[in-house]
């Protein structure tokens, strides 16, 4: 394990809990941990949240849980698209809809499309409206504070210098990559995964219905998003061939896209370069441990998802919310008394809460990687099954069951009472400022 040494002159702080990344899982657990009085600094290393790609998918039960906070009037003014449904190709030549999310008994059943950052500035603003969240951009968090065997805080880097900030719990929320998670050194468990993704846009002015367009065929796998003046298309291809598919040039990845998405061949010019086309090194894995004494790994610091289905941030946000239902008391308790003791009995009863949600989920991805995916890529499957959009087109009503899966999963996370702000319900489609917010007593 790193040895850190921290210079004398470096400035110290202390606050209660501070979270490790500025992403959904640490923004939502901020707002909650401030709303139950809880003093929280979520360190976030970039200046913004200004990256595309960064998983623009929001849940139903997401929605559910920003209409409980009170913020739904707010997310509803952002522009965003619906997705209602995932279309695949049946055999007689038509589209079924093999997901179809608006038969979910919910305030809101889509899943909504909207750029992470303009999702992040929202839940920002809402921290900001209350005392005790403190959001720090430009702070990159570089190692672990320890007392003993405790952690007990962080060390940061920032534009104008090295920074210590002390605390009684430290959350990591900083994804796949997490700083917090190498530095405590937790076991992982390592789930293969034989395919990458690369995302790129395609503007398009066409209206493009409010689905889901997976396309499988000829060892290529493409899934088309329509968004506010352009597609988003993810491009499936075997690990490790981000070089290959590079060398071959624009021309040919405008002519394969036009080949699998004939609706949009006539805009595939809008991909300028292989620039435009970002690659995710898929991975899947799950700590066996989530904690160690005086820190907590939640979102995919604790477990890399795959992004089939998109689910990602609805789990990372899930687990924000579990996480905050049962630490919140002992945080308060902590801060009152002026110590950290009782906290860190509470941790494991995190992982316990939310283990079981999360190797469901996985267990479904990498049954859809072996049973699909990988099929697709090597071309032992040229198309999409024909049995499944069969069995819905004679009872549509089983496409509600993926839609539950995907949309609200096992295991739903409900807000605190101490952290929902009452509002009159909003009807599907009703325009901003048609629900008012109060506060809850």
């Amino acid at each position: 394990m790193t040895t850190h040494t921290t210079r004398r002159d470096t400035p110290t702080e202390h606050t209660t809990c501070v979270v490790v990344g500025g992403g959904p899982a640490g923004m939502v657990l901020g707002l909650l941990l401030a709303r139950a009085g809880v003093r929280v600094t979520v360190l976030e290393k970039h200046a913004d949240f200004l990256r595309d790609f960064r998983g623009d998918t929001v849940h139903p039960s997401t929605l559910g849980l920003l209409d409980d906070l009170g913020l739904f009037e707010r997310f509803a003014a952002v522009p965003h698209s619906k997705i209602r449904g995932v279309r695949v190709p049946a055999g007689d030549g038509s589209q079924v809809t093999l997901v179809d999310f608006s038969r979910l008994p919910l305030r809101h059943p889509y899943i909504a499309m909207v750029p992470q950052w303009d999702f992040l500035d929202l839940l920002a603003d809402a921290g900001r409206e209350e005392p005790t969240f403190d959001l720090r951009m430009s702070h990159e968090v570089t190692a672990l504070v320890r007392d003993g065997d405790r952690v007990a805080g962080v060390e940061y880097e920032t534009p104008d210098g090295p920074g210590r900030l002390e605390a009684d719990l430290v959350v990591a929320c900083d994804g796949r990559w997490s700083v917090v998670r190498r530095e405590i050194g937790l076991a992982s468990r390592e789930f293969g995964v034989g395919f990458d993704v690369w995302w790129f846009r395609v503007p398009t002015s066409r209206d493009l219905a409010e689905s889901l367009l997976p396309r499988f065929s000829d060892g290529t796998a493409l899934i088309a998003i329509p968004r506010e003046g352009y597609t988003q298309v993810a491009y499936l291809g075997p690990k490790g061939t981000d070089a290959q598919l590079r060398a071959r040039g624009i021309e040919a990845f405008r002519a394969e896209i036009a080949r699998a998405l004939p609706q949009l061949a006539d805009d595939v010019d809008g991909i300028a370069s292989m620039d435009d086309v970002k690659h995710l090194d898929v991975r899947v894995d799950r700590l066996r441990r989530w904690h160690a004494q005086g820190v907590l790994c939640i979102g995919d610091a604790a477990h890399a998802m795959s992004p089939v289905g998109g689910v990602g941030i609805n789990l990372a946000v899930q687990d924000a919310v579990g996480a905050a239902t049962l630490l919140a008391g002992p945080l308060r308790q902590a801060q009152k008394a002026g110590h950290a003791r009782g906290i860190d009995d509470v941790l494991a009863r995190v992982r316990r809460r939310r283990i079981v949600p999360t190797a469901l989920i996985q267990g479904l991805q990498r049954a859809m990687h072996a049973g699909l995916i990988d099929r697709v890529l090597d071309g032992r499957l040229t198309g999409f099954p024909s049995a499944p959009p069969r069995l819905v087109q004679r009872l549509p009503a089983l496409s509600v069951i993926p839609a539950l899966v995907v949309g609200v999963g096992p295991r739903p996370e409900r807000a605190p009472t101490w952290a929902r702000r009452t509002t009159t319900p909003v009807a599907e489609g009703a325009g901003v400022g048609e629900g008012r917010t109060t506060p809850t007593t």
